[in-house]
This record gives C-alpha cells, structure tokens and sequence, in this order.
C-alpha cells in the first residue's frame, strides 16, 4: 500500500533527518551511560525498592523448586453431549451461537 509519492517523500524526509540527528543520540546515549551509577541509584531509591541481583536470583530458584513440586489437578466433568460441566458452565471458548444451538437441541 505505502507505495504512493507522498510516503515515498515522507520516507526519504525521515531517513534525512535520522542521519542529521544521529550524532547527537549518540552523544546522549554516551552520556548517559557514563554518569556516576550511584548518583541514578540515590534518586531511584527515593521513588521505588532497589533489589541487589545476587538477592534476585536466589528468589528465583525458591519459586522454580516451588513449581516443580506442584501439579494442578483438573477434574472438570463434561456432558460431552451438551458441554457442560458439573456446575452447568460451558466452555470458555464457546460463543453464545453455539450455546444457543445446543439448547435447542
């Protein structure tokens, strides 16, 4: 579709304009990794709950051995006839059409 001279134009605008600003990202992006770590960590702090990554990690394998162990049980019993289960629900998946026909049948 994007075929049409205006887009054409707005594309080549766009890439003259990535060029002419790409030095300047550059130089952000430069300078903002190059800031003191402790300064951000000190204003982040105020605002949210900085987590060390060695404490992180150890969560991490806590919830995994957790998991493991786990099995869900489902004992959902349907009418394969009618599609209802044991509470007279039907699937999730199921839209109201296809109720509606089995209903009627």
């Amino acid at each position: 579709m994007a075929k049409s001279l205006w887009s054409k134009w707005k594309r080549k605008m766009r890439a003259e304009k990535e060029k002419k600003n790409a030095p300047k990202e550059l130089s952000r992006l430069k300078f903002i990794l190059n800031v003191d770590t402790d300064v951000i960590t000190k204003d982040v702090q105020g605002r949210a709950t900085v987590v060390e990554l060695q404490s992180c990690h150890k969560i991490e394998c806590a919830v995994k051995d957790e998991k493991d162990g786990m099995k869900m049980e489902t004992n959902i019993k349907r009418n394969k006839k009618s599609l209802l289960d044991q509470h007279g629900q039907y699937p999730i998946w199921m839209n109201q059409r296809p109720r509606k026909r089995l209903k009627a049948k």
